[in-house]
This record gives structure tokens, sequence and C-alpha cells, in this order.
């Protein structure tokens, strides 16, 4: 029976990063907790989430447009909306799990909420009073037709921001609880987390899939009733699930707010911004027990660990008088995060053109195979099957191929993936423009619909895109963020997701009023959606740029070397063996460049 602490350590005892516990408390079992078993556990509550999310967004447009008769320009800006506050709300979900009540309640609860929110949905589109009158073709062409009133979207929007509220809480953390049932000092356990992210959004993908092609389905031809209800259950045993898999998963203690440490450490910096940097960096406070390197980036940051010589004996241990430097390390983690964060967002706005105006376009446009009629969401299918395509292919293929060339075990690293998503983004609204500008000139002069499979190429780019993109991300924001604040940290990645569903509600608010509604209109014919496409593909080639200026001068985290027990034999990975030797170095190097 081998025993496990945080990280490794073969102790129980409390330390900063956390006590990694069985469910009665105690230290865990390796033999008997964690591994792929919890972790697939676990994952089944983000797989239903995933299924009820896409369900309800895929195909939310078509019925805002089609049955409650609002514009195609204000539809899309509920359904980007809807997914911001999604994502949005991952950073409190993470606050809270990383402030008190711990990953395990965080996401039980998460999902108990997003069960009620879906209930609701379905009681908001099945009862008849929540809907305006029918319209006719004929009528919908002239714009006469009633549109839902406040009343009637009363309980639709209140149901959208239950599951809203519960999904953000379980999106930023089952990555994280996930990634806990691994021991990263194990170096068996280490490879088998390598892979845990990338399969982690293959099976959720799974889900999308089902929603897009099952749910979308039922929706269109059996009743959204049937295809919320449906989604309401899936949830419910997710809860099921999740709670019989409690003695089987390991628990991390949460460690008080992440947010009051990083407060605490910037308002001392500012404090003590006059006092003169010490003459060297282990007469910080702290120094010789820190538990992450100690690093000369954001120096001034340094001045929160400054010992004043009227505290040090009385206040060295109040955390509101001098911080430790493991405290002022870990905010500068974060900072650190910051300009990759920035330019994550865009890509995020061009994905959503796909729950929304790729939508619309392809309810205008030639869906019959034989007498059978595609619905216009399940064309999204082919975009998860593209990001199920290449989340194998990642695993199968490029990783191993990558590692022959880079020796790196990872093969490709985070921010090289984050970058191959970012390019086939823009590739992806290029070709988006270039196929509606053909639709619509093909519609207006022939009167034909062209046939909706040439929508395939910009689901098959922004697919591939988010199967890089999205693992990348999330592997970045869980890895090279401070281990206190990995929940914390999960709702910054999904943040970047809501930054970039609200910048698409911006820009279409903004190209809606500079082009006097010219450019995007109900009726696609009569507008010019191709300019918009161009538009957000030039965003994308600068923010490109931007993107590799921060990812060339970023510095990846590493690990200080941990103390094996006396009698003990410490298993070491290569990495382990790397970050010994650079940590050598930097304490050389900081000695020689200590001030006299």
């Amino acid at each position: 029976m081998v025993l496990v602490g945080s990280h490794g350590e073969k102790d129980g005892s409390n330390d900063e990063n956390g006590t990694v516990v069985d469910f009665r408390g105690n230290p865990v079992d390796k033999s008997k907790t964690g591994g792929w078993l919890a972790a697939g556990l676990i994952l089944g509550s983000e797989l239903s989430e995933r299924i009820c999310v896409m369900g309800i967004s895929m195909n939310l447009v078509t019925y805002l447009v089609g049955d409650l008769h609002i514009s195609a320009a204000k539809s899309a800006t509920i359904v980007t909306n809807f997914m911001g506050a999604l994502n949005l709300l991952g950073l409190l979900g993470g606050f809270l799990a990383d402030a008190k009540l711990g990953r395990y309640l965080t996401v039980a609860l998460s999902a108990s909420v997003t069960a009620l929110g879906v209930f609701l949905i379905t009681l908001a589109t099945t009862i008849p009073s929540m809907r305006p009158p029918p319209c006719d073709d004929y009528r919908r062409q002239h714009q006469e037709c009633i549109e839902a009133n406040g009343r009637q979207l009363a309980l639709l929007y209140a149901a959208l921001y239950t599951i809203a509220l519960g999904g953000g809480g379980i999106k930023s953390n089952v990555p994280g609880f996930g990634s806990d049932q691994f021991d990263v000092m194990d170096p068996k356990e280490e490879k088998a987390m390598i892979f845990f992210f990338n399969r982690f959004y293959f099976g959720i993908s799974v889900g999308s899939l089902f929603a897009v092609i099952v749910l979308v389905y039922i929706q269109d031809n059996v009743g959204r009733g049937w295809g919320y209800g449906i989604s309401a259950g899936t949830m419910m045993i997710a809860v099921a699930v999740l709670l019989c898999g409690t003695p089987w998963y390991r628990f991390k203690k949460p460690q008080g707010s992440p947010l009051t440490v990083i407060w605490r450490v910037l308002f001392l910096a500012l404090k003590k911004r006059n006092y003169p940097y010490p003459s060297h960096s282990s007469l910080l406070n702290g120094y010789e027990n820190r538990k992450v390197p100690y690093t000369r980036r954001f120096k001034c940051l340094d001045k929160a660990a400054i010992v004043d010589d009227s505290s040090s004996n009385t206040n060295k241990n109040n955390p509101w008088v001098v911080s430790t430097v493991t405290q002022v390390e870990e905010v500068k983690m974060v900072l650190k995060l910051l300009p990759i964060w920035s330019t994550c967002i865009l890509f995020w706005t061009i994905y959503s053109q796909m729950t929304t105006f790729t939508v619309e376009q392809a309810t205008i446009m030639h869906r019959k195979i034989g007498s059978f009629v595609i619905p216009a969401g399940s064309f999204s299918a082919f975009l998860i099957i593209t990001i199920l395509l290449f989340t194998s292919l990642n695993e199968k293929l490029f990783v191993p191929l990558a590692r022959k060339f880079t020796h790196n075990v990872q093969g490709i690293t985070s921010l090289q993936r984050i970058g191959i998503g970012l390019i086939l983004s823009m590739f992806a609204m290029v070709g988006a423009a270039i196929v509606e500008k053909e639709r619509r000139e093909i519609a207006v002069q022939k009167e034909v619909k062209i046939s909706a499979f040439w929508l395939l190429f910009q689901y098959f780019l922004v697919g591939a895109g988010e199967a890089f993109a999205y693992v990348g991300q999330l592997e970045f924001f869980i890895r090279e963020a401070p281990d206190r604040m990995k929940s914390m940290s999960t709702g910054l990645f999904l943040s970047t997701i809501s930054m970039g569903f609200f910048m698409s509600s911006m820009l279409v608010s903004i190209v809606d009023h500079v082009t006097k509604k010219r450019w995007l209109r109900s009726n696609l014919n009569k507008g010019s959606l191709n300019y918009f496409y161009c538009l957000l593909a030039v965003l994308g080639f600068l923010n490109f740029l931007v993107f590799l200026t921060f990812a060339s001068r970023h510095q990846y985290k590493i690990q200080l070397p941990v103390k094996p027990e006396s009698g003990e034999k410490e298993l070491k990975s290569l990495s382990d063996e790397m970050t010994e030797n650079r940590e050598k170095k930097a304490s050389l190097q900081s000695v020689g460049n200590a001030e006299p």
C-alpha cells in the first residue's frame, strides 16, 4: 500500500499545496484510489453538461428566429451572451472550490443546478403561452411576425442562466478534479496525465456529437420538450454516477481564497514600494521554505516579502504584514498567464459563429439527402467529428511523431497547440467568406439553393483548430498556474471562451450600427455576411502576431525537486532531473547577480 500526500509526498501533512486525502480524510492509498477509473467517473459530469449545453446552444437560434420571431442579429446575441455567461461563471465556480467548498462538492452542486435549469427550459419551450402566435411564410418575408414579449422570454432567460450558473461550476472544476486523480511526481501516473486532457476533450466531444445529431433531430422532429427532457435526465444520471464514485476519488483540501492571496501580495507590494530591495533574494521572507522556484520577473512584487525591522519578530507570520516568497511567486505565475489569456479570446469569437450565423446559413441552403432533410443545427456534427478526429490523431500520431523531433514528453508544447488553433481559425473565416459570397450570389441571381455541405469547409477548419486550441489552453492554464489555484485557473481559461462570445455580441452590435444593418440581416440574401467573416479573418491575423510576441517571451513553470524521506527512494522522471539542474543554475546566477 502506497500513501501519498500532495505532490507525491509520502506523508499526509498539510502544506501550502494542499493535502491529498480519501473521502474519509485519511492519506490516500494509491492502489485503491485515483487513476483512470476515478477520472472517468468524474468526466461523466462534464460529458452530461456538454450534452445539455450543446443540445441547447447549437439549435437555440433556430427556435428564437423561427418560433419566437426574434431577428437573426438579436438571436445570435442571446445565444452568445448565454454561452459567454456560462463560461464567465466558471470563475465563480473555481473561486468557490479553491476557497471553501472543494472541487468535489462544487461539481456535485453545480450538476444539480444544471439539471434544474434544463428542466426549466423544457417548460419554457413546451408551454404554448410562452410563445407568440405562429407566423406564415408571407408575413415572415414581409417581417410582420409578432415578436415574443418580455413575459414570454422571462422563463427562457431564467432557464438559460440557471444552466449557465451550474455549467460554469462544472466546467471550472472537472478538469482540475480529474487531474487530481494522478500523482505528477509518480513517473507512471505523470505519463497517464499527459493524455488526460486530450482524452477529456475527446470524451466531451462524443457528448457534443450525440447532442447535435440525436437531440437536435428530436427537437426539430419530435418536440423540443422531449429533447430537453432527455438532457435533464442525462444530467441527473451524471450526478448519481459522481456520488457513487466517492470512495475511489482523491481529494485536495481547499486552501482558502486564492483571490485573497493575490490581493494581499499586490497590497503589500504597493505599500512597501519605497523600501529598498534586500542585498540577496535569500533575505526575503520564507525564501528557504519556498514551494516554487524564485524568479526575477515582476521583481517589484518581491517587496511584499520584505521583512520590516519593526515587525520582523512579532508579525513575521502575519500575512497582512509580510507575504512569503511562495505567495509572491504564485501571484507572478498568475500574472504570466494574462498575456496569453488575452490572445486566446478571439479564437472563441470565431468559434461562436459556428453556433449562430453558420446555423442560419444552413437554414436557407439545400439540406436534403433523398427525402430526408438534415436539421440545420445538426450540421454542427461535422464540427464535432473533426474535433474527435484530430484529438485521436493528436494522441496516436502527432504527439508520438513530435516527440522524435522535439525530445519533449509532451510532443508539442501547449503554446504551440494554441498557435496552430489560431492559424486554422483564420483560414476558416477566409473560407467562410468565400462560401457565403458564392451562396448569396447564386441564391439572388439564379434563385438556386446551393448544398449546405459547402459549410463543411469552415466546420472542418474551426473543429481542427478547436482540437488544438482547447486542449492547449486547458493544459496551459492548469499546468502553469499555482497548484492552490487550479480551479480558478481553469475558470480563467473558461473566461477566454466567455470573452470570445461576448466579443462576438459586441462586434455584431458595432457592425450593425456602423453598417446601418446592411451586413447582418435576418434575410441573409439581402445582407453581406461575408464581409463580417472577412473582418474576423483580419482581426485573427493581427491577434496571431500579438500571440507570437507573447508566446516567445513566456517562461514555462518549473517545480522544485521533492526531497525524499530518509530510507526511501525518490522517484524521478526526466523532467524532475531537468528541473533540479535548472534550479542549481538559477541559484548560481542569483548569487552572481546579487547586489553588494
